[in-house]
């Protein structure tokens, strides 16, 4: 009796190439679009959200300091929270909490 796998397709036992293949591309496939996609655009919302900065934004850091943004230069922004004034840079703003 001679059983024939899908795989192989004949008596060797060894896969198919192309099939092989495809298999990884979809692997690749799959991770792109579970992974590195969704990466991507997060990555590009923080970018417009840092450029968007503006004097009397309510701000979250990454390091989670709450305040209002007083000063801003092209690196670095001044946030005032409570009666202290906090520098750090933009690319740490984590959250626009509310726009004034």
């Amino acid at each position: 009796m001679l059983i024939v796998s899908f795989m192989g397709g004949g008596e060797g036992g060894t896969a198919n190439p192309a099939a092989t293949m495809m298999m990884m591309f979809g692997f690749i496939a799959i991770f792109y679009f579970i992974f590195f996609r969704p990466q991507r655009k997060q990555q590009r919302e923080h970018q417009e959200l840092v450029k968007n900065l503006k004097r009397g934004d309510e701000v979250t850091t990454i390091g989670g300091i709450v305040g209002t943004i007083v000063h801003l230069t092209n690196e670095r922004v001044t946030v005032k929270t409570g009666d202290t004034r906090v520098e750090v840079e933009r690319s740490k703003i984590g959250r626009v909490d509310s726009k004034r």
